[in-house]
């Protein structure tokens, strides 16, 4: 029986880097678990934060997004399809869920977060509180 498999010349490049330095650096690769969560983007702008996530094969109806204090999550589980067992010969997509948090920093407005979910990705904005402009204080001589 003939039998696929797939060539990655820079596997055995990518397990040499990781060995000499600290697999920390190289947070996706090798790992199975990190590399089945969604990357994600965060951009600061002069009002708001944004957060990009890609989440490619979801839809919005299995993506949870909290906040509890400054804490921002994003998580979803979806089931393993049950269907009839098939021989794969290579299978490298599986419905997996995860979780990721980010903490905000402390201007972040957590009461105006909006969320948009559109051609998997989901964008979320986080305002900025604003901040109270300074004000001198006089001061009056006794």
């Amino acid at each position: 029986m003939k039998t696929v498999s797939l060539y990655r010349p820079m596997d055995v490049m990518d397990h040499l880097l990781e060995s000499f330095f600290d697999s920390s650096l190289v947070p996706f690769r090798g790992n199975p678990v990190l590399s089945k969560l969604p990357l994600v983007d965060v951009q600061e702008t002069a009002d708001a934060y944004l957060v990009e996530a890609e989440l490619p094969g979801f839809d919005e109806k299995q993506i949870k997004v909290q906040m509890e204090g400054g804490k921002l999550t994003i998580e979803s589980a979806r089931d393993e399809e049950k269907k009839e067992e098939k021989n794969f010969l290579i299978r490298e997509r599986r419905n997996v869920s995860f979780c990721r948090s980010f903490t905000l920093p402390e201007n972040a407005d957590t009461e105006t977060v909006s969320a948009v979910f559109k051609n998997g990705v989901l964008l979320l904005e986080i305002k900025k509180r604003t901040e109270n402009a300074r004000r001198l204080i006089e001061i009056n001589a006794q």
